[in-house]
């Protein structure tokens, strides 16, 4: 009976491989299912083979437990298809590119061994000149020598909450692949609206460029990355900032669209996303259109944009998938480089770590995003 019981709960985590999580309990046990799928599998395998050593067997629970198995399965099976053709992908985007590096884009083994390096030590800088407001960022440096790129990270956290130090593997992933890495704090709503983020950042590119020579920074090759409302940040900062030292701009499942967003808003079981715009813009989009017309990165995409790249779950429940590839549609009519890792398996979060399936599949394409475009 109790194996029975284990099955059952989980069969029906399996299922958050394949459906949107309804409720936001089960968003967070998504993303465990979904970039650790190997302990599931595990512990999935160890009760079919216990049910052969027992008398009277539930057929039932046998039967979940296979089906269950096979759900999880789907990250893994799904990141190897991906990956087939990832390459192909960015380098049709992009452009050709060399990296001394047989790294696969996904390696099953790397779930458990790991891709990273370590964690890296940072120094913490303010950014904010004296009488304003202070503001930090969290500086990781280049371990090659010389003036090295800078990768200017902005957190996640609907612009009201979230650090610097949020998710900060990747910092030092890239920090030990030869790039400068400062993740900034900024100010958050409800208390600063938009658009203070976007501010925000300039300040601190300004910041980085001062002092590029103390922090070794090759100021004519800065590329921007943001998870979340860091990925609205970043996308609106490279589209608008018209800055040639920018070279191009990353989004994990940022939002493009303000206004699309607000009148397609998230299951409110999972997150009240309408509420979250008001918060960051002041107010509804009836009484303020025009300011969700200025925080919606999509409309301020021109032929001159920088690349892009983006990463998107498609059982993303916060912020909705269809935001990528209507950006995608914008990009592309204005011919500028772009290209979407679209991830069928991932939620909202899928870089929770480096080693999952999303995880090590992103790692790979901004890798080669950042060698391309600050080569």
């Amino acid at each position: 009976m109790l194996r029975l019981v284990f099955i059952i709960l989980l069969f029906l985590g399996s299922l958050l491989a394949v459906f949107p999580a309804p409720i936001l309990f089960c968003w967070y046990v998504a993303i465990l299912v979904t970039e650790f799928p190997w302990i599931f599998i595990a512990a999935t395998v160890v009760l079919l083979v216990l049910g052969f050593g027992l008398r009277g067997v539930s057929l039932a629970g046998t039967v979940l437990g296979v089906v269950a198995l096979i759900f999880f399965l789907r990250p893994i099976v799904g990141a190897h298809v991906v990956s087939t053709k990832l390459d192909e992908g960015l380098q049709e985007a992009f452009g050709k590119y060399a990296i001394n590096d047989a790294t696969p884009a996904f390696n099953v083994t790397g779930m458990i061994t790991g891709i990273g390096a370590g964690q890296l030590a940072y120094k913490t800088l303010a950014y904010t000149p004296a009488g304003i407001m202070p503001l930090t960022l969290d500086y990781y440096t280049s371990q090659q020598p010389g003036n090295r790129p800078c990768v200017v990270v902005v957190h996640g956290g609907s612009w009201a909450g979230g650090t610097s130090q949020q998710l900060p593997e990747l910092n030092s992933y890239l920090a030990n692949a030869g790039y400068n890495v400062a993740t900034i704090n900024y100010r958050l709503t409800p208390e600063f609206k938009s658009p203070s983020q976007v501010e925000d950042l300039h300040t601190a590119i300004d910041y980085l460029k001062r002092n590029a020579q103390t922090l070794n920074i090759d100021t004519s090759k800065l590329v921007l990355l943001g998870r979340s409302a860091g990925g609205q940040i970043v996308l609106e900062a490279a589209y608008t900032f018209n800055d040639p030292n920018i070279k191009g701009v990353v989004s994990y499942y940022g939002p493009a669209d303000m206004i699309w967003g607000y009148q397609h808003p998230a299951n409110r079981m999972v997150y009240h996303s309408c509420e979250v715009l008001e918060n960051y813009i002041g107010g509804t989009y009836s009484a303020m259109p025009q300011q969700y017309a200025e925080a919606s990165p999509i409309l301020a995409v021109t032929p001159k944009s920088v690349p892009t790249l983006l990463i998107q779950g498609k059982l993303d429940v916060l912020v909705a998938y269809q935001h990528a590839p209507r950006l995608v549609e914008k990009l592309n009519a204005a011919h500028v480089p772009n290209y979407l890792l679209s991830l069928p398996w991932a939620t909202h979060g899928c870089d929770y770590t480096l080693n999952g399936p999303s995880g090590q599949l992103a790692t790979y394409a901004v890798s080669r995003f950042l060698e391309k475009v600050c080569k």
